[in-house]
């Protein structure tokens, strides 16, 4: 049986309460459950054992991480729950950076240990699709992959493969959380439930 571990990377903070980011991961459970997959949850704001969080990812085929775009990339807690579980996951998750002294034809980013393991992003963000899609705009024109390099390369360099992410736009001018909520239950369909 296929098992999902999601991973809610949201902090409430100033003007932002992070409502949506967990509508979205009680979202994903559901859909995911109701397609008969089991589904562990780590809210990282409620705190986590890093043990347990190893233990997790170990366990699961998919990891989804759940977050808001905050100043142009991942909340902190989510960038220090990585930093945690990632490096204490050393021999585990990764077994070097994949070089050798003696063989160089083996490349920096290639001594991942999670080969075969998934992970997927859902993320949140205030700016309009239009910023990260036109080569005029803010982002000018790399989209939401452009922007999130650094949060996917951390997870190649364990050696995970990753799965298209689903970005939700301008949610605090113009939310329309159902729109949201039909777009990625869909997105789940497509990528995670029947791929």
């Amino acid at each position: 049986m296929t098992h999902i571990h999601l991973i809610n990377g949201a902090k409430p903070f100033a003007h932002s309460p992070g409502r949506l980011n967990r509508t979205l991961q009680s979202l994903a459970a559901t859909c995911l459950e109701e397609a008969g997959m089991t589904v562990s949850q780590t809210a990282i704001d409620d705190g986590y054992a890093v043990d347990e969080e190893i233990r997790a990812i170990q366990k699961a085929d998919t990891v989804i991480y759940q977050f808001p775009g905050w100043w142009m990339g991942t909340p902190w807690p989510l960038k220090k729950y990585m930093d945690e579980v990632f490096t204490e996951a050393h021999g585990l998750f990764y077994g070097s950076d994949g070089r050798s002294r003696h063989d160089p034809s083996r490349h920096y980013g290639s001594g991942g240990l999670l080969q075969g393991k998934r992970f997927m992003v859902s993320t949140t963000w205030n700016a309009p699709l239009e910023a990260f899609e036109d080569r005029e705009q803010f982002f000018g024109g790399g989209g939401i992959d452009a922007v999130l390099f650094p949060f996917y390369r951390a997870h190649a360099f364990l050696g995970m493969e990753r799965l298209p992410t689903f970005l939700a736009t301008d949610v605090m001018k113009n939310p329309d959380i159902d729109a949201i909520k039909t777009a990625y239950r869909q997105h789940l369909e497509r990528v995670i439930i029947t791929p």
